[in-house]
């Protein structure tokens, strides 16, 4: 029988900030499905929000709420804001190096946002962050690393968590986190990993943990269509936030860039529909054909390899699953409904988001979330002797996918998208 203090499911940043920040007393384990790599943060283009200075807080937490519908939790989206500088600054402890501009930090912009107050690694923040904080993770000898595991159930008796069931194997903690994203593996077009698919959200339906407005899906407006069932290549919304403009086949622009992304998505859905088209059309050259190879290198890049030029002809785009607000209930502590079982990240439900979410802010609530959970579990930790005699049981994963789609199919706005 293994047993560890805390559990981690997920090599993201929302659980690979929360391992870091736990106290390097406790025997930590952090479970991967794949490599520590095949995370969705690793993806992420665009950056991180944080709060500029004093006045621009009524202004960001307005954005945020303004982009949600106001469906948020407000005292959430305060709490985003409040401590986003702080965890910038833990990032940077990290060895996180945002871009800079004369040695001024390059705050960008994107929909929804009244002010530039992103940070970015240039188009690869997601990356960069993660190199940095896998790099001082696999430095901790208290945190034993897991890859290539994928997680079947939780370990529960009566109304307490106890660990996770593998397919091979039994881990028993004091404390169980889920960290493991979203659901973007079940839709046709998707800017996630395939194998992200909702796994922890179907271990909390399965085990009556509350779960929360999980039909809350967005669809990020610009990625790369190609004819192919591949994850879909994402062009950033800093790109648009740079000047970048959507057009239709007629060459005019029909959509304000700028909108919060669920506009934006419906617009050029729409317009789709109305041209009978499979896509439409997104210029970058607005941003200056100098200044898009600097500024967007990796998207430059890989547009290169695949044979277009941004810098002379127009990108097809199609909008695509990108993130999933809704997910399981938490308090601001991350704790659920079942006692000792936290969520964190993109399969938790804060609050913060609403029903859309405002762009970068998904990396900030990782770092925000994940450091208030580790300090939680800090002040609050209790070492539990775990005795259970575990009855096996079948899991059919595939029960996973289905349960999750028949919950989403019941949102109009997002059933049109999945496989």
């Amino acid at each position: 029988m293994m047993n560890y203090d805390v559990i981690i499911v997920g090599s993201g940043l929302a659980g690979t900030m929360t391992a870091l920040e736990l106290d390097k007393s406790l025997n930590i384990l952090l479970i991967t499905k794949k490599s520590l790599e095949d995370c969705n943060s690793y993806l992420a283009q665009g950056g991180i929000c944080v709060l500029k200075n004093n006045e621009d807080r009524e202004s960001f937490i307005e954005d945020t709420l303004r982009a949600g519908h106001y469906k948020n939790k407000k005292s959430s989206v305060e709490i985003l804001v409040d401590e986003s500088i702080s965890g910038i600054d833990r990032l940077i402890y990290y060895g996180v190096n945002f871009s800079k501009t004369n040695n001024i930090y390059d705050y960008t912009k994107e929909g929804g946002h009244s002010t530039n107050r992103i940070l970015h690694c240039n188009d690869e923040t997601g990356k960069y962050i993660m190199l940095s904080l896998f790099e001082e993770l696999k430095k901790r000898k208290n945190i034993k690393i897991l890859e290539d595991t994928e997680v079947i159930d939780l370990i529960k008796k009566e109304n307490r968590c106890f660990g996770v069931i593998t397919k091979d194997n039994k881990y028993f903690a004091s404390n169980t986190i889920l960290a493991t994203g979203g659901l973007g593996g079940i839709f046709k077009h998707t800017t996630n990993f395939s194998h992200i698919k909702g796994d922890g959200i179907a271990m909390a339906i399965r085990n009556n943990v509350k779960v929360k407005d999980i039909s809350y899906i967005q669809i990020h407006p610009t990625t790369l269509y190609e004819n192919s069932n591949n994850r879909r290549f994402l062009i950033s919304e800093s790109v648009r936030g740079e000047g970048a403009i959507i057009l239709n086949h007629k060459n005019k622009r029909f959509t304000n860039e700028l909108m919060p992304r669920d506009i934006v998505s419906r617009a050029i859905y729409d317009e789709m529909r109305k041209e009978n088209v499979e896509y439409e059309y997104l210029s970058m050259r607005e941003v200056g054909v100098e200044k898009i190879e600097s500024r967007f290198p990796m998207i430059y890049e890989n547009l290169i390899n695949k044979g277009i030029d941004p810098k002379t002809e127009n990108l097809k785009i199609v909008p695509s699953e990108h993130y999933t607000m809704g997910g399981i209930e938490v308090d601001e502590y991350s704790k659920t409904s079942l006692e000792g079982l936290f969520a964190v990240g993109e399969v938790s439900n804060t609050g913060v988001h609403g029903k859309n979410r405002l762009a970068s802010n998904s990396l900030l609530e990782s770092v925000v979330y994940g450091r208030k959970l580790a300090n939680y579990i800090n002040k609050n930790f209790e070492r539990f002797n775990v005795d259970i005699d575990l009855k096996e049981r079948f899991i059919n994963l595939e029960k996973n996918t289905e349960l999750i789609k028949e919950i989403i199919k019941e949102d109009e706005r997002v059933k049109e998208y999945i496989n």
